[in-house]
């Protein structure tokens, strides 16, 4: 796939293995969150991908929510102190970015 959100969504997946394993070992609800959040940004990106008009935006949105989500189960796991830091914090911060700016309509 030739869309570089999809790329860093994938990134993010396979580098944030070891914390997953971690955060698995506490709490496996909020491993099992997390994963399926982390795979909903790849998913939804891929599949937007695809799209055209309010689907594509709205597929964007979704991946968007999901790397939220997926931030805010690192944030718990460090308040927890499961882990010390949350991963790759600049890698989440610029695929927001990206996504960020592929949910929004074109402008006029």
């Amino acid at each position: 796939m030739n869309l570089l959100a999809y790329d860093l969504a994938l990134d993010l997946i396979r580098h944030t293995r070891p914390a997953l394993a971690v955060i698995r070992r506490h709490d496996a609800s909020l491993a099992r969150q997390l994963r399926d959040a982390l795979s909903s940004i790849a998913l939804n990106t891929a599949e937007a991908s695809g799209r055209v008009g309010g689907d594509r935006l709205h597929l964007f949105r979704i991946a968007l929510g999901s790397l939220r989500e997926s931030s805010a189960c690192f944030d718990v796991a460090v308040a927890q102190g499961f882990l010390e830091e949350a991963p790759l914090a600049h890698e989440r911060d610029r695929l927001g970015g990206l996504l960020f700016g592929l949910q929004r309509p074109p402008a006029a």
